[in-house]
């Protein structure tokens, strides 16, 4: 267990994650806990900065806190999981790690607008939603989503959320990347 951590706020992220994120995960075969410790892990061998790291073991917090039940998606919903998500980081880390979270949505539309096989690296449920959360970028939402300071971090948190999909990885624990959590704090 960590120490480093202020307590409340490592008692609130283990209510979340391990506690509400032992569903599915979309339509793959892991959980959101098993697939936020991948995109972290992932992060963390790419030498990725403490904040990305952070954002991407926390990417998908907004799936876990809204009030729209399991797969939205799968009813023609957007959840909006990012602004959800981004707004509740915000409130206890700065931008570094809100915003690649609010913009991973973005990311994976910047992607498969830029780059002719990204769209084939989607799994199913990923593609399902993308139609629900804008579909392909036009020329000014691509110029906005580059224009963003922090778009580059963005992009390499949607690699790492695409490569966290495997029922067989092995991860550390949760607690491993909580080390993360203060310099990131707000």
């Amino acid at each position: 267990m960590s120490t480093a951590l202020s307590t409340p706020l490592r008692q609130e992220l283990l209510d979340i994650f391990v506690g509400r994120a032992t569903r599915r995960y979309g339509l793959s075969e892991i959980n959101q806990l098993q697939h936020a410790l991948q995109a972290a892990a992932h992060a963390e061998a790419d030498g990725a900065p403490p904040a990305t790291v952070l954002a991407s073991l926390l990417h998908d917090v907004g799936h876990m806190i809204h009030q729209l039940g399991e797969d939205p998606a799968a009813r023609g919903v957007d959840d909006v999981h990012e602004e959800l998500g981004a707004k509740w980081l915000a409130e206890r880390f700065g931008p570094e790690v809100s915003e690649p979270v609010r913009l991973h949505v973005a990311a994976k539309r910047y992607l498969c607008t830029t780059e002719s096989d990204y769209f084939g690296k989607l799994a199913p449920d990923s593609v399902r939603s993308l139609e629900l959360q804008g579909g392909l970028m036009s020329a000014d939402e691509l110029a906005d989503f580059r224009a963003h300071p922090l778009h580059a971090e963005a992009v390499r948190l949607r690699r790492y959320d695409e490569e966290a999909k495997d029922p067989r990885a092995s991860t550390p624990d949760f607690d491993h990347f909580l080390r993360h959590v203060e310099a990131c704090r707000r």
